[in-house]
């Protein structure tokens, strides 16, 4: 049995140590944070599952960028002057780098051609690329895959919007314990301001901090409306939180400070292509009117 040490908060979670547990998915009981090893499993949105059957890795087997020909490096090399798109269909730039990275399995056609989903741009966000910009397009297509989040049959519980501001005191705080990483941060998750002056936040395929990589796989301006559904977890509660990790005395990311949770749920986009994923319950606000 495949196994993973996981750091989460539980169901009967207190509610300062859950970040509001308490005020969004019921009174929990008062059993404190606990480390525990947890058991990958088969789930409906891959087979390689943590927690909830929708929290699954990317890709089975291999990270979650679409892979290039040298195994050090995922960037691909790019024409400039195209456009960046989020994930209506919007332009919010134009690309001034010369590589990207891809997550797996993320494409979608904007204004009839076909685009794949670059984890960074010069929009300072994830975006949509045209593969027509891509060099190397053949080798690409062949190995950018197809994955979809999937949400059929679950029960709508409630609706939420992307927020026009984020909380600047969880931005760097890390997803990862100990990390060196340049991102691994909360910020990667919340509604930050873009290179275009506008803010918008990343959808994801699974929740960060598990070692499943919380690969992002699109990408949404504020407003955007997120209705949220009900997932299934091992605990009992339709959402998952995970530890946040500050700088201790000798300068590495080893001291708790507060969690982070995440929803499940789906954004309809403008071009009427809904979209599931996770998004942090810190880029969000009560909102109505979800499709």
């Amino acid at each position: 049995m495949r196994t993973h040490l996981l750091t989460f908060c539980a169901s009967a979670l207190v509610a300062t140590a859950c970040g509001g547990e308490a005020s969004v998915d019921g009174n929990p009981t008062g059993e404190s944070l606990s480390t525990r090893e947890q058991a990958a499993f088969s789930g409906v949105n891959g087979t390689y599952c943590l927690v909830s059957p929708y929290n699954c890795k990317l890709q089975e087997s291999g990270g979650n960028r679409v892979p290039t020909n040298d195994p050090a490096d995922d960037n691909w090399g790019l024409v400039t002057g195209v456009p960046i798109r989020n994930g209506n269909g919007t332009v919010v730039g134009t690309n001034t780098r010369t590589s990207a990275a891809f997550n797996y399995g993320q494409t979608r056609t904007f204004a009839g051609e076909l685009h794949a989903f670059a984890v960074s741009t010069s929009n300072s966000s994830a975006g949509w690329l045209p593969i027509s910009a891509i060099l190397g397009r053949t080798s690409f297509e062949q190995k950018v895959g197809h994955v979809s989040a999937l949400g059929a049959g679950l029960g709508k519980l409630g609706c939420y919007a992307v927020r026009n501001w984020h909380d600047t005191n969880l931005e760097f705080k890390k997803v990862v314990r100990d990390s060196t990483a340049t991102h691994e941060r909360a910020g990667d998750y919340l509604p930050l301001v873009r290179a275009n002056g506008q803010r918008s936040v990343n959808l994801i395929f699974n929740v960060p901090g598990m070692a499943l990589g919380g690969p992002a796989v699109d990408h949404f301006p504020a407003g955007t409306k997120f209705q949220r559904l009900d997932v299934p977890t091992e605990h009992g509660v339709p959402s998952i939180d995970i530890p946040l990790w500050v700088q201790g005395s000798d300068g590495r990311y080893t001291v708790q400070s507060g969690t982070m949770k995440f929803l499940y749920g789906y954004v309809i986009a403008a071009t009427g292509t809904k979209r599931n994923g996770w998004m942090a319950y810190d880029a969000l606000e009560v909102s109505s009117g979800c499709p």
